[in-house]
């Protein structure tokens, strides 16, 4: 692991993808994340950048949004999260445009730079992008593990090999029950009325479905993969938003995503009371059967 000289942290084998259609750009950009300690791959275009991708892992794209032959930034993030929702984007632009900048976040864009962004903008923005993309994979991986402890939950009583395996279900079925979660091959996981679809940016409630933004998704997930105890502002911030902050400014932070949330539930019918607010603490969410 490398820490340059303004403190930040290139962790080890972090990969990234610069895509631009300028040389000297894509040259000054790359220089900066390899003297972090970052491993960079370069694209000269959107074609070029998906083609990459496909035989090679790269936890962050770093990508300018106007390339004018060929995909543009935008277009490469929607098809980049099409292939795989870990991959951390990252948009670039010399030309700023709000309704650009809107769109760019409700299909899942990590920031949005301008450009020339210094070089500690950068190595910032990547930094934070790369600890984001981790987090995903290391909640896909939990998921992972809790639908095979599920699958081993179907074995029959002949099927058992010893009593270790028997003994093994009879907890993961406990914390199951006490969980209430039920997830199915998909992927998809269940908590009484609510139904959670990772990767999707989507609910249900009863049956009726709600797109959420990324960041109303993911203080869902985390929230319901913390059931059973009140998770503070900041750990919120820390883990949905991939930064740091105190614990006042954090609950500044959350509390508009926790309020647009709550109106999307209830518009369900009700439902806006699933997610507490614990004051002076933080959030807890509640059974959604309850």
């Amino acid at each position: 692991m490398m820490i340059d000289s303004i403190g930040e942290i290139a962790p080890d084998n972090a990969v990234v993808l610069v895509v631009d259609d300028e040389k000297a750009i894509r040259y000054s950009v790359s220089r900066t994340l390899q003297k972090a300690g970052y491993q960079v791959m370069e694209a000269s275009s959107g074609e070029e950048a998906l083609a990459l991708l496909q035989e090679h892992r790269a936890e962050v794209v770093l990508t300018d949004i106007r390339m004018p032959d060929g995909l543009d930034g935008v277009e490469l993030l929607r098809r980049i999260k099409a292939i795989d929702t870990d991959i951390v984007v990252i948009l670039m632009t010399a030309f700023p445009h709000l309704s650009t900048a809107v769109e760019a976040l409700r299909l899942g864009a990590h920031d949005y730079l301008m450009k020339p962004s210094s070089g500690q903008d950068i190595r910032l923005s990547v930094s934070r992008g790369i600890e984001r993309a981790r987090n995903l994979r290391r909640r896909r991986e939990l998921l992972s593990v809790i639908r095979n402890n599920l699958a081993e939950l179907s074995v029959s009583p002949d099927d058992k090999i010893n009593g270790s395996l028997a003994a093994q279900q009879q907890v993961v079925a406990a914390n199951a029950r006490d969980l209430a979660i039920e997830l199915n091959a998909e992927g998809v996981m269940t908590l009484g009325a609510l139904t959670i679809y990772p990767g999707r940016y989507k609910i249900s409630v009863n049956n009726i479905h709600i797109d959420l933004t990324p960041t109303e998704f993911d203080l869902l997930l985390y929230l319901a993969a913390h059931r059973g105890r009140v998770v503070s502002c900041h750990e919120l911030v820390r883990e949905v938003r991939s930064y740091n902050v105190d614990e006042a400014e954090a609950r500044e932070v959350i509390r508009p995503h926790v309020s647009n949330l709550r109106r999307k539930l209830k518009d369900c019918g009700d439902y806006e009371d699933l997610i507490v607010n614990v004051r002076g603490i933080g959030y807890r969410l509640n059974n959604p059967a309850e």
